[in-house]
């Protein structure tokens, strides 16, 4: 089948699949009191909440919100041909994919003959829907958990997915490739390969060291994320009490170590006044490696206008997010519910092998989550385009660290499907381009001068 059919054939799967989640969701709605969703807000956790929503309690938690059903502006729409030839003429680069912890937290590594040229259910990334969707670079990120700042061991988490980084690179060596530099990614893309490349995200992954940032730097990663769901001891996190009232004075020497070693300032998860102070000091772009627009879904999550026009004005970019709770409008109630329940788990000082079996519990409970549409992901980018221009938007998935994608992007193998709605809303080839690779391919260059 050519990418159309199988496209078109794994999408009749997921609507049967949502319109069973939907009816679902509504059946737990009727039955929920106003005080049990008070009860239950509180007992969400975490970002990998993801494990959570894959039966889904969320939706009728939240009360009265508007479901995640079809939308009067947005719904399914057709890969043409010519979309799918110019998504193959584009360097096609994502920014934000976490695949790695996710093979560790499954023990898929220790599996006699796992190979990511075999199609891996479990995971929303392999090799032969990386090629179905055209991706020509990938980055993959360490992600290293909140917990890991009472318990200890978050240098030790980050290194093991890196290692793993290189050792699926160096296992898959006739697709894969390690890239550290813009130059790198163009010149494996022509070698019809993968650029692999490597991001850390949590801060707190260095341990409030700038030689372990350092070490990052040297074992490939070229971006870190500063915070994530949770403040560090010296940046604020957007969905934590604030503790510094941004960046502290440590963090500020963390900007300017990583502008000098060429690594890129990533401010997803940060507070506004976190991307505030970093805008303010670094010295090269910044990035949102996947973040959305607060002007069309008001998670805490998401950057106000401001704060992108802000990032921009470093010569930086923002990558869009394609988790529906940061994409529909109704979403930031529904993440709220999480970020809630991340803190509740978190005074209880567990280890992060406590969290997941916790949350594994939880889950079992656990009715799944609704859907939205791809119109709604572009949306944001089209929002963005038109507040700084296409030399500033991106692409930042979140597979595998996300619960599902709008629909007809369910994986890694939808990217042809934001070419196409981009195509539709009558987007020159030049900016979707940009859109796909080349504005990352700018700022990373950038970075490195």
């Amino acid at each position: 089948m050519d990418m159309c059919e199988e496209s078109e054939y794994g999408q009749e799967q997921y609507r049967k699949q949502e319109a069973s989640i939907f009816h679902r969701s509504v059946a737990w709605y009727v039955k929920i009191t106003k005080k049990q969703v008070l009860y239950l807000s509180m007992l969400f956790t975490r970002r990998k909440f993801i494990s959570l929503t894959s039966n889904g309690i969320v939706l009728p938690l939240m009360g009265p919100i508007h479901p995640f059903t079809s939308s009067e502006s947005h719904g399914e729409i057709a890969l043409t041909e010519e979309a799918i030839r110019l998504h193959r003429e584009a360097l096609v680069l994502d920014g934000h994919n976490d695949m790695p912890g996710n093979i560790l937290d499954k023990g898929l590594n220790s599996i006699p003959g796992f190979s990511l040229n075999k199609a891996q259910p479990q995971l929303q990334t392999d090799i032969p829907r990386l090629r179905k969707g055209g991706v020509d670079a990938q980055v993959w990120v360490a992600y290293v958990a909140p917990e890991h700042m009472r318990t200890g061991g978050g240098m030790q988490a980050a290194i093991e997915q890196i290692e793993l980084i290189h050792q699926l690179v160096n296992t898959h060596s006739d697709q894969l490739e390690l890239a550290t530099t813009s130059q790198a990614i163009t010149d494996i893309a022509r070698r019809s390969k993968i650029a692999a490349l490597i991001g850390v995200e949590g801060g707190h992954a260095i341990e409030n060291s700038l030689k372990n940032l350092e070490q990052y730097f040297d074992l490939g990663t070229r971006y870190m994320t500063l915070t994530h769901n949770e403040s560090t001891d010296w940046a604020d996190s957007s969905t934590d009490s604030p503790r510094h009232g941004g960046l502290s004075r440590f963090g500020e020497k963390v900007i300017r170590s990583m502008n000098e070693m060429g690594m890129l300032v990533d401010l997803s998860h940060s507070s506004d006044d976190t991307v505030r102070d970093a805008i303010r000091v670094s010295k090269a772009p910044v990035i949102a490696s996947h973040s959305s627009v607060k002007a069309i879904c008001p998670s805490k999550r998401n950057l106000s206008d401001d704060l992108i026009k802000g990032i921009a004005g470093t010569g930086g970019m923002v990558m869009v997010n394609f988790f529906p709770l940061f994409l529909h409008p109704d979403g930031a109630g529904l993440n709220q519910a999480y970020i809630d329940q991340t803190r509740e788990l978190s005074s209880k000082n567990l280890s992060p092998e406590q969290f997941r079996a916790e949350m594994e519990a939880w889950r079992k409970q656990l009715p799944p989550m609704p859907q939205c549409y791809v119109g709604h992901l572009v949306d944001h980018i089209d929002h963005m385009i038109k507040l700084v221009g296409a030399d500033h938007v991106g692409l930042g998935s979140d597979y595998d660290g996300i619960t599902y994608g709008p629909v007809q992007m369910p994986d890694v193998s939808g990217f042809p499907y934001v070419t196409q709605d981009l195509m539709n809303r009558g987007y020159s080839t030049g900016d979707i381009k940009k859109i796909l690779g080349k504005s990352f391919l700018r700022v990373l260059s950038e970075a490195e001068a």
